[in-house]
């Protein structure tokens, strides 16, 4: 199990839960009502499930691949630990992973 907290955008605890390993992190965060749409449900099409990694987890996860660094130049704040939390699966060996929820989204519905 990994032990993920979510931090708001003032760097507050917003939950922290209990994951599986091979959960995806857009749908942890959803169950745990974080606010990440995931408007392309997970498919790597939009930048709307946008989260930054604390700096001393960020080294721990697998690179970000050439297409979500390209996603992540669209997201609104980004930083240099931000992923997209559709592409972050928990690892059986990762136990703790903190995350917070960049200070606003892109809305890929509106126009």
């Amino acid at each position: 199990m990994t032990r993920v907290r979510f931090l708001d955008t003032g760097g507050g605890l917003s939950a922290e839960v209990e994951a599986a390993p091979g959960a995806r992190l857009l749908d942890v965060a959803q169950a745990a009502g974080q606010p990440l749409e995931g408007t392309c449900e997970g498919q790597m099409a939009c930048s709307t499930c946008h989260v930054i990694v604390d700096p001393a987890d960020f080294a721990r996860l697998p690179p970000a691949s050439e297409m979500e660094e390209d996603l992540l130049d669209l997201a609104a704040h980004a930083t240099r630990t931000s992923r997209l939390a559709c592409q972050i699966m928990l690892a059986p060996d990762l136990a703790t992973l903190t995350v917070r929820m960049p200070g606003t989204a892109r809305d890929m519905t509106r126009r």
